[in-house]
């Protein structure tokens, strides 16, 4: 697994620390059926699909694809082998889904059958799988104006087992159609002794079109990337152009063929060697203040020291060289109070004065496993007397004193983080190495979401008990995923829904949703002012916003097969009808 080399920033602005919980509202929400002629598509798992990996590809694979050229504009495949469109104008005058192309048969049951996928890769071009290992590359027009157009199939090629369609995207290099696709399959590993006995590959495919005299261009495949790993990745996306791949996933993936080539395992890099040698610095902390140790080049002089920091950002470096620390601190700090001398031995001490005295840091910066923490033995005593209620000997110790002790089995689901393996990682696209790394052991992956149809997908994760949403800027290395919007406690929220199996929020972030496997979806909005005056009795002050949760339940029995929002309507597709809820005006 590469080592972390990048950490998140967060917006502080885009935060709310005041913001205390969600509101029920008993508002009614418009919803509108629509009667499937034929049932979904659905493929349910086999005996053989026995893992978590085939649960989170398969199991709970979202079979409504929405449109991100096209507002309110969403497709499935039924199991007629009929790609579907449904488009909302509106609301009281919804008609039947139209048949935008047919598969040349249908989807009837198979013994290796995945399910169906969709990818739309441009406004006018889309990638289709038939759930058997058929691959196709269809001319869709521009499909808000051309409502009635059947699709066309320039490119079609069964490749060698079946497989889900992730991502896709499409470009124009000196006049020529290139189209990237990313291909998943989760497949038997018989060296895989320890573990499921399953190991999961991604193909990332190039197709190209060449012209001839006065003909339709023929598209092949240009070339073919293989990258293995050993979980499902939560996140999977192709860069603009191609020039990279993203994936957040718990386990570390790797390219492993290049055109059917195998490649030669990568030679250790540089940082992971001078990672070993010792720490980039040194720091320890008291409850007032954190003092950090960083040792410089000899011979180095207070004028060759740069030397920066603001209430949350500390950069400290030598001139002419790489900074030594620079990224976003653990906590606040008062840069007033904050100071550094240089000592004669050529180290730097610089004294940072904490803005919440008390507060624990775990970490100086923020995702940097650079530093080592120093503890002096007070401060140990100190903790083992702290902790000490937590290790008692005696599992079943006096519940009635003050610190019961823990037990486990009452930890919830919203308390659990992810693997210390789980990582979001940038691959580049010419070396097939990763270039930057973040460790998400601590933000649990919530959802995927198209907010801007030009830009990379969005991802959610949980920090704290909020909702971040990060956008993927590839072409700003420094802030290569940005914090553009937080959904308060909704990281808190959704974890406590154990029957959730769908999340999503709307392209303009005014609300995110939630559904169960059956009937039930729940919808939290962003705070809005209020029209009446409202106290909070406890803290006296008075409520500017309130925060409103909205709860529907679906008139139907079925599974919720799949779930889509656009910032007015929220999509549900079950095997045998189509819900349409108007969240916004």
């Amino acid at each position: 697994m590469a080592a972390s080399n990048y950490s998140l920033k967060v917006n502080r602005q885009l935060l709310d620390p005041n913001f205390e919980s969600y509101r029920l509202s008993l508002d009614p929400i418009p919803t509108y059926t629509i009667e499937l002629d034929a049932a979904v598509a659905e493929v349910k798992l086999r005996d053989s699909q026995y893992t978590l990996d085939h649960v989170r590809a398969f199991g709970m694979y979202n079979y409504l694809h929405g449109d991100p050229w096209y507002q309110d504009s969403v497709y499935f495949v039924d199991c007629k082998g009929r790609v579907l469109n449904l488009t909302v104008t509106l609301d009281t005058a919804l008609g039947k889904p139209r048949e935008v192309f047919h598969l040349p048969e249908e989807l009837g049951p198979c013994e290796n059958r995945l399910c169906a996928s969709l990818s739309l890769t441009s406004a006018t071009w889309a990638m289709l799988s038939d759930g058997i290992g058929t691959l196709y590359l269809l001319r869709t027009g521009k499909r808000g104006e051309s409502a009635f157009a059947k699709w066309e199939p320039l490119f079609s090629r069964h490749l060698r087992d079946p497989f889900i369609i992730l991502h896709s995207v499409s470009y124009v290099t000196g006049g020529t159609l290139s189209v990237d696709v990313l291909l998943l399959r989760v497949q038997p590993d018989p060296t895989d002794t320890k573990g499921s006995g399953f190991s999961v590959s991604l193909e990332w495919l190039t197709l190209a079109g060449e012209s001839g005299k006065g003909q339709e261009r023929v598209y092949e495949v240009r070339r073919s990337r293989m990258l293995h790993g050993k979980s499902v990745p939560h996140y999977a996306a192709v860069e603009p152009r191609g020039r990279g791949l993203m994936l957040a996933s718990e386990k570390p993936f790797r390219f492993t063929h290049v055109d059917g080539q195998p490649l030669e395992d990568p030679v250790p890099e540089a940082m992971e060697v001078e990672e070993k040698a010792g720490p980039a610095y040194c720091w320890y902390q008291t409850p007032e203040d954190i003092t950090v140790s960083i040792q410089l080049p000899k011979g180095t002089s207070k004028e060759d020291v740069l030397f920066q920091i603001s209430s949350e950002l500390l950069r400290v470096g030598v001139r002419d060289r790489a900074p030594l620390i620079d990224g976003q601190l653990h906590s606040l700090v008062d840069p007033e109070s904050s100071t550094w001398i240089l000592k004669e031995d050529a180290s730097l001490e610089v004294s940072l004065q904490k803005s919440s005295e008390g507060t624990v840091w775990p970490e100086l910066i923020t995702g940097d496993c650079r530093g080592e923490q120093l503890m002096s033995k007070e401060q140990a005593a100190l903790l083992h007397e702290r902790l000490a209620h937590l290790t008692a000997e005696d599992g079943n110790a006096n519940v009635e004193k003050d610190k019961p002790p823990c037990n486990p089995q009452e930890l919830e689901d919203c308390d659990i983080f992810p693997e210390d393996s789980s990582s979001l990682t940038r691959f580049d696209g010419d070396s097939l190495r990763p270039s930057h790394v973040v460790n998400l052991a601590s933000h649990q992956y919530l959802f995927t979401v198209d907010v801007d149809a030009e830009e990379m997908p969005c991802l959610c994760l949980r920090h704290d008990v909020d909702a971040l949403l990060w956008q993927p800027r590839p072409e700003q290395p420094d802030c290569m995923w940005e914090h553009i919007a937080t959904f308060n406690a909704l990281g808190y929220v959704q974890a406590s829904k154990r029957d959730r199996k769908f999340s999503t929020c709307a392209p303009d972030f005014s609300y995110a949703a939630l559904s169960e496997c059956l009937r039930r979806v729940f919808i939290y909005r962003q705070p809005s002012p209020v029209d009446t005056v409202l106290f909070n009795r406890k803290q006296g002050r008075q409520v500017g916003q309130v925060a409103k949760q909205q709860v529907a339940s679906l008139d139907c029995n079925d599974t919720i097969l799949g779930f889509r929002a656009t910032s007015e309507r929220l999509f549900i597709l079950t095997s045998g009808h189509l819900f349409v809820l108007k969240v916004n005006n």
